[in-house]
Protein backbone atom coordinates (compact mmCIF):
# COMPACT_ATOMS: atom_id res chain seq x y z
CA UNK A 1 0.00 0.00 0.00
CA UNK A 2 0.77 3.65 -0.87
CA UNK A 3 2.66 5.67 2.45
CA UNK A 4 -0.30 8.25 4.10
CA UNK A 5 0.93 11.68 4.84
CA UNK A 6 -1.85 12.95 7.28
CA UNK A 7 -1.77 16.36 6.84
CA UNK A 8 -2.08 18.47 9.73
CA UNK A 9 -2.02 22.36 10.60
CA UNK A 10 0.02 21.82 13.62
CA UNK A 11 0.20 19.36 16.41
CA UNK A 12 1.00 21.62 19.27
CA UNK A 13 -0.13 24.94 20.81
CA UNK A 14 -3.37 27.06 18.94
CA UNK A 15 -4.53 23.54 16.86
CA UNK A 16 -5.01 21.40 20.53
CA UNK A 17 -8.75 20.16 20.19
CA UNK A 18 -10.59 17.03 19.96
CA UNK A 19 -10.29 16.95 16.13
CA UNK A 20 -6.37 16.83 16.39
CA UNK A 21 -6.65 14.39 18.63
CA UNK A 22 -9.14 12.11 16.90
CA UNK A 23 -6.75 12.55 13.66
CA UNK A 24 -3.77 11.33 15.77
CA UNK A 25 -5.18 8.47 16.73
CA UNK A 26 -6.06 7.45 13.34
CA UNK A 27 -2.55 7.93 12.21
CA UNK A 28 -1.87 5.88 14.99
CA UNK A 29 -4.68 2.80 13.84
CA UNK A 30 -2.97 3.22 9.97
CA UNK A 31 0.17 3.30 11.43
CA UNK A 32 -1.11 -0.95 12.36
CA UNK A 33 -2.08 -1.51 8.72
CA UNK A 34 0.06 0.79 6.56
CA UNK A 35 3.53 3.83 6.57
CA UNK A 36 1.95 6.36 7.89
CA UNK A 37 3.36 9.85 9.66
CA UNK A 38 1.91 13.68 10.02
CA UNK A 39 2.92 15.97 7.78
CA UNK A 40 2.79 19.88 8.78
CA UNK A 41 1.42 22.73 7.12
CA UNK A 42 1.08 25.76 8.74
CA UNK A 43 3.32 25.50 11.45
CA UNK A 44 6.93 23.84 11.42
CA UNK A 45 7.67 21.43 14.10
CA UNK A 46 11.13 19.51 14.82
CA UNK A 47 10.93 16.06 13.61
CA UNK A 48 7.76 16.65 11.89
CA UNK A 49 7.83 16.81 7.52
CA UNK A 50 6.30 19.89 6.62
CA UNK A 51 4.33 19.99 3.37
CA UNK A 52 6.48 22.40 1.20
CA UNK A 53 9.39 20.44 1.61
CA UNK A 54 7.33 17.23 1.24
CA UNK A 55 6.37 18.49 -1.90
CA UNK A 56 9.84 19.31 -3.52
CA UNK A 57 10.36 15.64 -4.00
CA UNK A 58 6.96 14.20 -4.06
CA UNK A 59 6.81 9.80 -3.61
CA UNK A 60 3.58 7.83 -4.92
CA UNK A 61 1.71 8.66 -1.77
CA UNK A 62 -1.85 9.15 0.09
CA UNK A 63 -2.16 12.85 1.49
CA UNK A 64 -4.88 12.55 3.89
CA UNK A 65 -6.67 15.98 4.24
CA UNK A 66 -8.90 16.19 7.23
CA UNK A 67 -8.72 20.01 8.90
CA UNK A 68 -12.52 21.40 7.47
CA UNK A 69 -11.78 24.64 6.68
CA UNK A 70 -8.52 23.69 5.12
CA UNK A 71 -9.68 21.15 2.61
CA UNK A 72 -10.84 22.82 -0.43
CA UNK A 73 -7.36 24.54 -0.53
CA UNK A 74 -5.36 21.72 0.17
CA UNK A 75 -7.17 20.12 -2.46
CA UNK A 76 -6.92 22.55 -5.26
CA UNK A 77 -3.40 22.39 -4.06
CA UNK A 78 -2.87 18.96 -4.33
CA UNK A 79 -4.81 17.88 -7.20
CA UNK A 80 -2.14 16.44 -8.98
CA UNK A 81 -1.41 13.91 -6.08
CA UNK A 82 -3.58 11.20 -4.96
CA UNK A 83 -5.00 12.58 -2.07
CA UNK A 84 -8.43 11.19 0.36
CA UNK A 85 -10.23 12.97 2.73
CA UNK A 86 -11.17 12.12 6.05
CA UNK A 87 -14.57 13.33 6.90
CA UNK A 88 -15.33 14.37 10.67
CA UNK A 89 -18.10 17.05 10.62
CA UNK A 90 -20.35 18.08 7.51
CA UNK A 91 -21.86 21.07 6.35
CA UNK A 92 -18.71 23.05 5.29
CA UNK A 93 -19.91 23.34 2.06
CA UNK A 94 -17.10 22.78 -0.47
CA UNK A 95 -17.65 19.77 -3.07
CA UNK A 96 -14.63 17.58 -3.75
CA UNK A 97 -13.96 16.07 -7.57
CA UNK A 98 -15.26 11.87 -7.95
CA UNK A 99 -11.40 11.45 -7.70
CA UNK A 100 -10.71 12.23 -3.99
CA UNK A 101 -12.42 8.57 -2.28
CA UNK A 102 -14.12 9.86 1.63
CA UNK A 103 -13.82 8.17 4.60
CA UNK A 104 -16.51 9.61 7.20
CA UNK A 105 -16.81 8.95 10.83
CA UNK A 106 -20.37 8.61 11.02
CA UNK A 107 -23.55 7.68 9.29
CA UNK A 108 -24.70 11.03 9.24
CA UNK A 109 -21.86 12.51 7.37
CA UNK A 110 -21.55 9.62 5.40
CA UNK A 111 -25.38 10.49 4.34
CA UNK A 112 -24.22 13.86 3.41
CA UNK A 113 -21.44 13.12 1.43
CA UNK A 114 -23.39 10.18 -0.39
CA UNK A 115 -25.46 13.55 -1.59
CA UNK A 116 -22.78 15.88 -2.21
CA UNK A 117 -20.53 13.57 -3.83
CA UNK A 118 -22.26 10.35 -5.30
CA UNK A 119 -19.53 9.42 -7.63
CA UNK A 120 -16.81 9.47 -5.03
CA UNK A 121 -15.69 6.55 -3.34
CA UNK A 122 -17.51 6.51 0.18
CA UNK A 123 -16.27 5.03 3.21
CA UNK A 124 -17.66 4.60 7.12
CA UNK A 125 -14.57 4.37 9.52
CA UNK A 126 -16.10 5.07 12.62
CA UNK A 127 -14.02 6.65 15.48
CA UNK A 128 -12.24 4.64 17.94
CA UNK A 129 -13.21 3.91 21.42
CA UNK A 130 -10.30 2.87 23.88
CA UNK A 131 -10.75 0.27 25.62
CA UNK A 132 -9.85 1.94 29.08
CA UNK A 133 -13.45 3.18 29.05
CA UNK A 134 -14.72 0.47 30.62
CA UNK A 135 -17.10 -0.11 33.90
CA UNK A 136 -15.12 -0.39 36.99
CA UNK A 137 -18.02 -1.25 39.15
CA UNK A 138 -16.94 1.22 41.92
CA UNK A 139 -18.88 3.77 43.58
CA UNK A 140 -19.69 7.25 41.95
CA UNK A 141 -19.47 10.15 44.41
CA UNK A 142 -20.71 12.82 41.46
CA UNK A 143 -24.17 12.53 40.73
CA UNK A 144 -23.97 14.93 37.25
CA UNK A 145 -21.42 15.55 35.40
CA UNK A 146 -20.95 18.32 32.74
CA UNK A 147 -18.06 19.42 30.53
CA UNK A 148 -18.74 23.43 29.83
CA UNK A 149 -17.24 22.95 26.55
CA UNK A 150 -20.00 22.79 24.10
CA UNK A 151 -22.39 22.63 26.04
CA UNK A 152 -25.53 24.99 25.36
CA UNK A 153 -26.26 28.39 27.14
CA UNK A 154 -29.37 26.77 28.93
CA UNK A 155 -27.37 23.62 30.17
CA UNK A 156 -24.76 26.13 31.91
CA UNK A 157 -27.39 29.10 32.88
CA UNK A 158 -30.75 27.33 33.47
CA UNK A 159 -30.22 23.38 33.79
CA UNK A 160 -26.42 23.38 36.00
CA UNK A 161 -27.91 26.45 38.20
CA UNK A 162 -31.18 24.17 38.89
CA UNK A 163 -29.66 20.86 39.34
CA UNK A 164 -27.27 22.22 42.14
CA UNK A 165 -29.59 23.21 44.46
CA UNK A 166 -30.91 19.52 45.01
CA UNK A 167 -27.57 16.96 43.75
CA UNK A 168 -24.09 17.30 43.23
CA UNK A 169 -22.93 18.37 39.91
CA UNK A 170 -19.62 18.45 38.90
CA UNK A 171 -18.87 21.36 35.94
CA UNK A 172 -15.26 20.39 34.35
CA UNK A 173 -14.48 23.42 32.69
CA UNK A 174 -10.55 22.54 32.16
CA UNK A 175 -8.83 20.02 29.95
CA UNK A 176 -8.64 16.28 30.95
CA UNK A 177 -6.71 13.69 29.08
CA UNK A 178 -8.50 10.51 30.09
CA UNK A 179 -11.84 11.10 30.95
CA UNK A 180 -12.54 7.45 31.87
CA UNK A 181 -11.85 7.58 35.85
CA UNK A 182 -14.15 10.95 35.82
CA UNK A 183 -17.25 9.12 33.81
CA UNK A 184 -16.78 6.30 36.24
CA UNK A 185 -17.35 8.46 39.22
CA UNK A 186 -20.27 9.94 37.44
CA UNK A 187 -23.86 8.61 37.72
CA UNK A 188 -25.27 10.50 34.86
CA UNK A 189 -23.38 12.85 32.27
CA UNK A 190 -24.87 15.69 30.84
CA UNK A 191 -24.04 15.96 26.90
CA UNK A 192 -26.01 19.45 24.32
CA UNK A 193 -23.83 20.03 21.29
CA UNK A 194 -27.02 20.82 18.83
CA UNK A 195 -26.13 24.63 20.12
CA UNK A 196 -22.48 25.15 19.60
CA UNK A 197 -22.77 23.26 16.16
CA UNK A 198 -25.59 25.69 14.97
CA UNK A 199 -23.45 28.35 15.88
CA UNK A 200 -19.79 27.17 14.31
CA UNK A 201 -22.10 26.11 11.13
CA UNK A 202 -21.26 22.47 10.77
CA UNK A 203 -22.19 18.94 12.28
CA UNK A 204 -21.58 17.49 15.19
CA UNK A 205 -19.36 14.78 13.56
CA UNK A 206 -19.32 11.61 16.10
CA UNK A 207 -19.83 13.12 19.75
CA UNK A 208 -16.97 10.53 21.41
CA UNK A 209 -18.13 11.78 24.84
CA UNK A 210 -21.35 10.50 25.07
CA UNK A 211 -20.39 7.26 23.71
CA UNK A 212 -17.15 6.82 26.35
CA UNK A 213 -19.90 7.93 29.43
CA UNK A 214 -22.14 5.53 28.86
CA UNK A 215 -19.14 2.88 28.11
CA UNK A 216 -17.77 3.78 31.61
CA UNK A 217 -21.57 3.16 33.25
CA UNK A 218 -23.17 6.77 33.32
CA UNK A 219 -26.70 7.46 32.63
CA UNK A 220 -26.62 9.69 29.70
CA UNK A 221 -28.90 12.80 28.89
CA UNK A 222 -27.56 14.02 25.58
CA UNK A 223 -28.81 15.96 22.11
CA UNK A 224 -29.26 13.63 19.74
CA UNK A 225 -28.32 16.14 16.61
CA UNK A 226 -25.48 14.89 13.44
CA UNK A 227 -23.30 11.91 13.98
CA UNK A 228 -24.58 11.26 17.54
CA UNK A 229 -27.95 10.11 15.99
CA UNK A 230 -25.57 7.16 14.90
CA UNK A 231 -25.81 5.26 18.20
CA UNK A 232 -28.07 7.52 20.99
CA UNK A 233 -31.28 6.07 20.75
CA UNK A 234 -33.37 7.71 23.36
CA UNK A 235 -35.62 6.01 26.28
CA UNK A 236 -33.62 2.92 25.29
CA UNK A 237 -30.32 3.39 25.66
CA UNK A 238 -29.95 7.71 26.83
CA UNK A 239 -32.25 10.19 27.70
CA UNK A 240 -32.53 13.54 25.68
CA UNK A 241 -31.47 16.33 27.19
CA UNK A 242 -33.26 20.02 26.44
CA UNK A 243 -36.56 18.33 26.84
CA UNK A 244 -39.18 21.09 26.30
CA UNK A 245 -38.61 22.59 29.64
CA UNK A 246 -36.18 23.03 32.34
CA UNK A 247 -38.27 21.70 35.21
CA UNK A 248 -38.91 18.96 33.10
CA UNK A 249 -34.90 17.93 32.74
CA UNK A 250 -34.57 18.15 36.25
CA UNK A 251 -37.13 16.04 37.26
CA UNK A 252 -36.08 13.36 34.69
CA UNK A 253 -32.53 13.67 35.78
CA UNK A 254 -33.46 13.29 39.54
CA UNK A 255 -35.61 10.48 38.74
CA UNK A 256 -32.63 8.45 37.29
CA UNK A 257 -30.95 9.23 39.99
CA UNK A 258 -33.37 8.25 42.49
CA UNK A 259 -34.39 5.01 40.83
CA UNK A 260 -31.89 4.55 38.03
CA UNK A 261 -33.09 2.84 34.67
CA UNK A 262 -30.56 0.78 32.84
CA UNK A 263 -30.35 2.54 30.01
CA UNK A 264 -26.93 1.72 28.23
CA UNK A 265 -24.71 0.91 25.21
CA UNK A 266 -24.64 -2.81 24.83
CA UNK A 267 -20.95 -4.32 24.31
CA UNK A 268 -22.76 -5.47 21.07
CA UNK A 269 -22.90 -1.79 20.22
CA UNK A 270 -19.39 -1.01 21.58
CA UNK A 271 -17.76 -3.66 19.55
CA UNK A 272 -18.67 -1.55 16.39
CA UNK A 273 -15.88 1.03 17.64
CA UNK A 274 -13.47 -0.76 19.64
CA UNK A 275 -9.86 -1.02 18.03
CA UNK A 276 -10.05 -4.77 16.41
CA UNK A 277 -13.29 -3.89 14.07
CA UNK A 278 -12.06 -0.65 12.88
CA UNK A 279 -8.44 -1.90 11.74
CA UNK A 280 -10.75 -4.86 9.74
CA UNK A 281 -12.36 -2.00 8.53
CA UNK A 282 -9.15 0.14 7.82
CA UNK A 283 -7.67 -2.61 6.13
CA UNK A 284 -10.86 -3.05 3.74
CA UNK A 285 -10.99 0.70 2.97
CA UNK A 286 -7.03 1.19 2.06
CA UNK A 287 -7.20 -1.68 -0.28
CA UNK A 288 -9.93 -0.43 -2.50
CA UNK A 289 -8.90 3.61 -2.29
CA UNK A 290 -5.22 1.70 -3.38
CA UNK A 291 -6.74 0.27 -6.15
CA UNK A 292 -9.03 3.87 -6.93
CA UNK A 293 -5.86 5.42 -7.30
CA UNK A 294 -4.24 2.82 -9.48
CA UNK A 295 -6.98 2.94 -11.80
CA UNK A 296 -6.95 6.52 -12.16
CA UNK A 297 -3.03 6.41 -13.63
CA UNK A 298 -4.47 4.87 -16.25
CA UNK A 299 -8.30 6.26 -17.15
CA UNK A 300 -10.04 9.49 -16.22
CA UNK A 301 -13.26 9.96 -14.50
CA UNK A 302 -16.45 10.27 -17.23
CA UNK A 303 -19.48 10.19 -15.21
CA UNK A 304 -20.86 13.68 -14.72
CA UNK A 305 -20.85 15.43 -11.50
CA UNK A 306 -23.46 16.25 -9.82
CA UNK A 307 -23.04 20.24 -9.22
CA UNK A 308 -25.11 23.01 -9.00
CA UNK A 309 -25.33 23.77 -12.44
CA UNK A 310 -26.03 19.96 -13.42
CA UNK A 311 -28.89 20.50 -10.71
CA UNK A 312 -30.50 23.15 -12.10
CA UNK A 313 -30.42 21.74 -15.42
CA UNK A 314 -31.95 18.50 -14.14
CA UNK A 315 -34.72 20.93 -12.83
CA UNK A 316 -35.05 22.67 -15.77
CA UNK A 317 -35.63 19.41 -17.97
CA UNK A 318 -38.19 17.62 -15.57
CA UNK A 319 -39.86 21.30 -15.65
CA UNK A 320 -40.43 20.89 -19.61
CA UNK A 321 -40.80 17.66 -19.19
CA UNK A 322 -44.02 18.47 -17.39
CA UNK A 323 -44.99 21.36 -19.59
CA UNK A 324 -44.70 19.39 -22.83
CA UNK A 325 -46.65 16.24 -21.35
CA UNK A 326 -49.54 19.31 -20.01
CA UNK A 327 -49.63 21.26 -23.73
CA UNK A 328 -49.92 17.93 -25.75
CA UNK A 329 -53.40 16.42 -23.35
Amino acid sequence: MRKLYFLLPGTTGKFACGGLFAELNALALAQQVCSAEVVTYRQREPKTPFLDDVLQAPDDVIFVLSWGFDVPKLAKRLKAHHTLYHAHSSGYGFRLPASVPIITVSRNTMGYWGQWAPHSLIYYLPNQISDRFCNLEQPRDIDVLVQARKSSEYLLQQLVPALQEKCNVFVLDTFVEDLSQLFNRAKIYLYDSAEYWAREGVSEGFGLQPMEAAACGCQVFSSVNGGLSDYLDPGFNCHNIAGYSCEFDVQRILSALSAPKSLSLSEQVLAEYRTDNILRRLQTVLLEVNTLFDHQEKYASNIQPLTSGRIVQLRSQKLWQKLRAKLGS
